[in-house]
């Protein structure tokens, strides 16, 4: 079995430009009121509006409002970004049932921007939405809704805001030339390989040009670990525009693979004996506008008490919160020993055996790296989970446990049991439970989304459980 691994620091790359810049402005992240918008629509030929969110799982929905011509086409659509488009909720996963299916889209019109991977003729632009039950009352279930509240929450009681840059990796799949059905990875390339092994630079050009097109401010791109698997990074924000800036990516990466005949993936184990997708979610907590996790006469090269408090938060809860950040059945397929899995519930500064990393840089830039999650999660309940557990570790003044600086994937258990290293559940059932004990991480997710995620992810196990695998027919035909 052959273990793919990372062998390089990690350093920026250079990207080129083979797909052609958009002649349509992005407005992503420009406040604009009502009368701002419409010029923008019309100064970028918008034919098309998607108005997008997110059901429980992160999935993205949308509804498609075709803009009408003339100043009646302009008057309607300015209604609507008034007071929002209708929908029947009833018909989203874990939303309401059909005898209070009535729910209303409100954009935020700071999301407003123009696809690129779209026709410029004619241009199809989206924004993102809250999801209300009324013109007044924001949804409970709605993912967006709740990361807000808490938000908000955090400016209130301790004038704080939350940081985060999330690392998603994906892979490049094209069909297997001997069996249609099948897709395998589009090359044979390692960690920051070139042509020809890397197949993919124009391809991840295409990517970098579209994220842009789109407002992001990409950082790097380069070739991952294993074949076919590709890593594009960009800056961090807010909590509340990263989760948004998460989901524009991966409906990104989707559709420009798309165009050049591949399919792309965010599974977080698609290939036994590869290295799995994570999306390390480097994160930082700054009160009054300043930055809170670093203090130059705190241990560890300047960690302050708030910093090894969140960390002792996040580790404290690390069973529970990966329910929320590995989603899948599959997620427990990618944590297991071996591949970099992130399955040591310890913190350390240069070590990447542990489940938390911290960064050497310091000052303003002092952040801690979660590196369990993976990029099928839904980035607005992860954020607000992380955020949760991290606090509850500042608000009880809760202490960090030593770092753990010696590589913990060669240490035997009874090293690791010595020194309490504990892992993260082995399985997505066994994560569930560690939730359903977890006050916590509960009211941050708050009532509704808490019962609906359990409900759909105790039914997605039962299905995973009772199903028959090609592994186990190949292993037991034989008795």
């Amino acid at each position: 079995m052959k273990i793919y691994r990372k062998t390089v620091n990690y350093i920026y790359m250079e990207v080129g430009n083979s797909f052609p810049e958009s002649s349509k402005q992005s407005n992503w992240g420009i406040k604009m009121n009502v009368e701002q918008a419409i010029e923008y629509v019309k100064k970028n030929n918008v034919k098309f509006i998607r108005f997008q969110f997110v059901d429980i799982l992160g999935f993205p929905k949308n509804v498609a409002y075709p803009v009408k011509s003339g100043e009646k086409g302009m008057e309607e659509l300015r209604e609507i970004f008034e007071n929002g488009v209708w929908f029947d909720g009833s018909s989203i996963t874990g939303f309401v049932g059909i005898e209070e299916s009535d729910m209303l889209l409100k954009p935020d019109l700071e999301t407003l921007s123009v696809l690129p991977w779209r026709p410029e003729e004619k241009s199809v632009a989206r924004v993102i939405c809250d999801v209300y039950k009324d013109e007044k009352t924001p949804f409970e279930g709605d993912p967006r809704s709740r990361l807000k509240a808490i938000l908000n929450e955090l400016k209130e009681e301790m004038n704080g805001e939350f940081f985060v840059g999330p690392e998603p990796e994906f892979f490049l799949l094209k069909r297997d030339p001997h069996n249609p059905h099948r897709w395998v990875p589009a090359d044979d390339g390692g960690y920051f390989d070139v042509e020809p092994l890397d197949d993919a630079p124009d391809i991840r050009r295409d990517i970098v040009l579209a994220l842009e097109n789109l407002g992001f401010h990409v950082e790097a791109s380069h070739h991952e670990v294993a074949p076919g698997q590709h890593e594009v990074d960009f800056k961090f924000d807010n909590a509340l525009k990263t989760a948004d800036s998460v989901i524009t990516f991966k409906m990104t990466i989707k559709n420009v693979a798309k165009k050049h005949g591949l399919k792309a993936t965010f599974m977080p184990k698609p290939f036994f004996g590869m290295n799995g997708n994570g999306m390390h979610c480097h994160q930082s907590v700054w009160f009054n506008n300043e930055p809170s996790f670093y203090d130059p006469e705190g241990p560890y090269n300047g960690l302050s008490e708030t910093c090894l408090s969140y960390i002792a938060g996040i580790l404290s809860h690390a069973k529970a919160l990966v329910a929320i950040t590995n989603p899948t059945v599959n997620s427990y397929k990618r944590l297991v020993p071996g591949y970099e899995a992130p399955v040591n519930i310890a913190w350390a500064n240069k070590n990447r055996s542990a489940i938390i990393r911290v960064p050497a840089a310091r000052g303003k830039a002092t952040r801690i790296e979660f590196r369990a999650p993976d990029p099928t999660c839904n980035p607005y309940l992860a954020f607000a989970c992380m955020l949760a557990a991290g606090l509850d570790g500042i608000k009880n003044k809760m202490s960090a446990p030593e770092p753990v600086e010696r590589n913990i994937f060669k240490m035997s258990e009874e090293e690791k049991k010595q020194l309490g290293i504990e892992s993260v559940p082995a399985n997505l059932a066994a994560a569930l439970d560690e939730l359903e004990s977890d006050e916590v991480l509960q009211k941050a997710l708050g009532k509704h989304i808490y019962e609906n995620y359990m409900e759909i992810k105790r039914a997605e196990w039962d299905e995973f459980r009772i199903s028959v695998t090609d592994w186990e027919k190949s292993k037991y035909l034989i008795y």
